[in-house]
């Protein structure tokens, strides 16, 4: 499998606080792949600086081969970057939303109604796609966005905590959303999550994050077999000596 991410000595301060300490991680196409840890560990930096955010103090990141740095807009065509804290506008409808952000990416390989129609099969919100969008729960919400995200079949897409504060249907929902479209289309995958009894679920290789660096890399078995745990959360707990 070719290379879909690469990044190394990924270093990033904010004020005096040393967010990223020299952050180094692959991933393969096709991967779904998980950055996890407590929160303020660095993973939602880590994602904002491949999304092309932000720019880091110094390292490199390349996406496809390309310099996320240097050639950040080339990057912005190929993937999609959903933020932890992400809302749709609420007067309008599933469908209505949709379709306006479909609007930014039609060309004509993908029409607004196939990104449409593929929003919809993902999302599995069906006929709720006609209420207004400040009618849905937050797990509602978080579907549509989830679906949004990836209707546009980007190369890589970027989540960042996608199923946050979720209860465990509308969790264990996204979790099926995410593997399938993954797996059925040959996107790449990148998320954070500090769940990660969850992570271990739904990626095929982790790296965990501590104090901003990766203290960990591997699948989850090979992970759970060098610290001869039962889970991630005991790998995390010997990993950064704090059980």
């Amino acid at each position: 499998m070719k290379e879909a991410i690469l990044v190394k000595e990924l270093r990033k301060n904010f004020g005096r606080v040393e967010a990223l300490k020299g952050v180094n991680f692959s991933v393969k196409e096709g991967e779904i792949y998980g950055l996890i840890g407590p929160n303020g560990a660095g993973k939602t930096t880590t994602l904002r600086i491949i999304g092309t955010l932000i720019k880091p103090v110094s390292g490199e990141v390349s996406i496809f081969g390309v310099d996320a740095i240097r050639n950040p807009n080339e990057v912005r065509r190929i993937i999609s970057y959903l933020p932890e804290e992400a809302g749709a506008y609420q007067y309008l409808s599933g469908y209505e939303y949709l379709r306006f952000i479909a609007n930014f990416y039609a060309g004509k390989d993908n029409s607004v109604e196939d990104m449409v129609e593929e929003a919809e099969k993902i999302s599995g919100l069906g006929g709720r796609l006609k209420d207004r969008i400040k009618e849905y729960s937050k797990g509602m919400n978080r579907r549509l966005l989830i679906a949004r995200a990836l209707m546009i079949r980007p190369r890589l897409a970027i989540l960042d905590e996608p199923t946050s504060g979720l209860d465990v249907i509308h969790a264990y929902h996204i979790r099926r959303m995410i593997k399938n479209y993954v797996k059925e289309q040959g996107v790449t995958a990148l998320l954070s999550s500090h769940n990660m009894l969850e992570v271990e679920y739904l990626c095929d290789k982790v790296a965990l994050i501590n104090e901003g660096a990766v203290v960990a890399e591997g699948d989850p078995n090979s992970l759970k077999q060098k610290y001869e745990a039962d889970n991630l959360e005991q790998v995390f707990m010997e990993a950064t000596k704090l059980g």
